[in-house]
């Protein structure tokens, strides 16, 4: 059964950028699955889709986040990363890594205060 797990720091401050590594194991990052995805849950509020990334590399970003959202991939580390520049403490929020066949990690908490 394939993982997922979160990983990076816990607080970031302000207009700094939050980055996050997703590490698979159990499957093969690239053969087994087509895209892997990024989704945060803020406090009190419903989850949030941020964005894809292929196996090819290609990503898809939400429109609301786009232009300070980066993913990619390592593929010899079974990894992705999630780059989120310019935060805000809006940007407070659980984050999950997840595959295109809804495995989840258990989602770390991210937040952002100065």
């Amino acid at each position: 059964q394939v993982q997922l797990q979160e990983s990076g720091p816990g607080l970031v401050k302000p207009s700094q950028t939050l980055s996050l590594t997703c590490t698979v194991s159990g499957g093969s990052i690239t053969a087994d699955y087509s895209y892997w995805s990024w989704i945060r849950q803020p406090p009190g509020k419903g989850l949030e889709w941020i964005g894809d990334i292929a196996y090819s590399g290609s990503t898809s970003y939400s429109p609301s986040l786009e232009s300070r959202t980066s993913i990619f991939m390592d593929t010899s580390k079974s990894q992705f990363t999630l780059q989120l520049r310019n935060v805000t403490p809006e940007d407070t929020a659980v984050y999950y890594c997840a595959s295109q066949l809804g495995d989840w990690g258990q989602g770390t908490q991210v937040t952002v205060s100065s």
